[in-house]
């Protein structure tokens, strides 16, 4: 019931997810990044804890496929899990379980790891990584036309209701957090919310870095 892609960016170290679901609030259980560290995505009967799992084994040295081998070893029911990893150096590994659900595939590419379940066609995750490697702009511009390459191959068996973009870059917070946790078209909604963000981001991390660089306050989007 989700379909997901976790990517670095070459250029910048930035790392991110761009992930949807017909589940209510997907990213806030299955999106999870580290900046300087990696990216991982946990669905498919979601144990959120192996997000934080996965990141800490990639900080402490191991490659994607090392923290998937091990986290494949250690976790509770591997068989209802999916995992997608990408490290430091754009390495990439996944781990699907016996029992994923429905149709359910997994592709890999240079950066990124794209995987999903109750898909609507096996072909989903490698159209994702097609997107990504196409499109042009920033990690967040190519994470989302991976997430609308998915639809656009089928996407998810059924409707999808939520969807979400976490983006990290040089801070401990995130650069891009967006959500949209419940709505009839949530890719589209979240591609309208990052418009609207993206003049902004850089902005904010000005602000809390050195507020006396930062625009004036008193306009729009200030806080």
């Amino acid at each position: 019931m989700t379909f997901s892609i976790t990517a670095r960016c070459a250029r910048t170290g930035q790392f991110g997810v761009a992930i949807s679901s017909s589940s209510p609030a997907v990213a806030a259980r299955c999106a999870h990044a580290r900046a300087g560290v990696g990216a991982v995505a946990t669905q498919n009967v979601t144990d959120p804890r192996l997000g934080p799992q996965a990141l800490r084994l990639l900080a402490e040295g191991a490659s994607a496929g090392e923290a998937v081998a091990i986290l494949g070893r250690v976790m509770p029911h591997p068989d209802y899990r999916q995992l997608l990893v990408v490290d430091g150096q754009g390495g990439a590994a996944i781990h699907s379980g016996a029992h994923a659900l429905g149709i359910w595939a997994e592709a890999r590419g240079a950066d990124c790891a794209a995987g999903g379940n109750l898909l609507a066609n096996a072909e989903v995750p490698g159209a994702m990584v097609g997107a990504f490697a196409a499109a042009p702009g920033a990690l967040a511009d190519r994470l989302l036309a991976a997430l609308q390459g998915g639809l656009a191959a089928g996407g998810e068996a059924g409707p999808v209701r939520s969807a979400g973009l976490l983006v990290v870059d040089r801070e401990s917070w995130p650069y891009i957090d967006l959500r949209i946790d419940w709505a009839d078209d949530p890719i589209g909604m979240l591609a309208a919310a990052w418009a609207v963000y993206a003049p902004q981001a850089e902005a904010y991390v000005t602000r809390a870095l050195n507020p006396t660089a930062a625009p004036s306050y008193g306009v729009p989007g200030d806080e």
